[in-house]
């Protein structure tokens, strides 16, 4: 994806928070995590966005957070933008972050099952996790034959975690917007790899 594709990709972030919250998205959510940053999109793209908000950027890579942590200084960012070094499973555990936050972005962590699950204790009740999702119009809820409702963000399965599924946005790309509903209960997050191992729900696609 050449670079100007991927600053658009990563602006939708914005625009699919700023239709799931409405004339509110246009501030920004105070606080932020960008989940497992990388080369620091979306994260640094909604930095600018938004120069009132505060946000961490989150990766486990020690090659990647240098990078970023020299891109935030580079760009005068120091006292409000963090980044952190830290599995996801981790940092969900420490007190300063977890349940801190007003939205979670998640361009290409892993399955829904292991996003919801890394994201869900970061999110304070009511906030918002937003992820890419493949184009495409968004289909409609199916059911198993034990009448569980299958799919990427199946509600049953987003329950255990005090989310629920709150919108799909498609504009030129394609988002998830997922609502904690409650506080994270406290067994999650599961320690490192057992989410990806022992997914909370089966993800069937249509």
């Amino acid at each position: 994806m050449e670079l100007e594709r991927q600053i658009d990709h990563a602006q939708g972030f914005a625009r699919a928070y700023g239709e799931a919250v409405g004339a509110h998205g246009d501030l920004g959510p105070a606080c932020w995590m960008d989940l497992g940053s990388g080369g620091g999109l979306p994260g640094l793209v909604l930095a600018q966005c938004w120069p009132g908000s505060e946000g961490v950027l989150l990766d486990s890579s020690e090659r990647r957070t240098a990078f970023l942590s020299g891109a935030v200084v580079a760009l005068g960012w120091e006292g409000r933008v963090r980044v952190i070094r830290a599995r996801a499973e981790d940092a969900g555990r420490a007190p300063d972050l977890r349940g801190a936050f007003e939205a979670v972005w998640a361009r290409s962590f892993g399955s829904p099952p292991v996003t919801a699950e890394c994201a869900a204790p970061f999110l304070c009740p009511g906030g918002l996790l937003v992820v890419s999702e493949p184009p495409g119009p968004e289909p409609g809820p199916t059911f198993g034959a034990d009448g569980q409702e299958q799919g990427r963000w199946p509600r049953d399965g987003l329950a255990s975690l005090g989310m629920e599924p709150l919108v799909r946005v498609r504009d030129r790309f394609g988002y998830q917007v997922v609502r904690q509903a409650g506080p994270c209960p406290d067994r999650f997050p599961r320690r490192a790899g057992v989410a990806a191992k022992r997914p909370l729900y089966r993800v069937v696609e249509h």
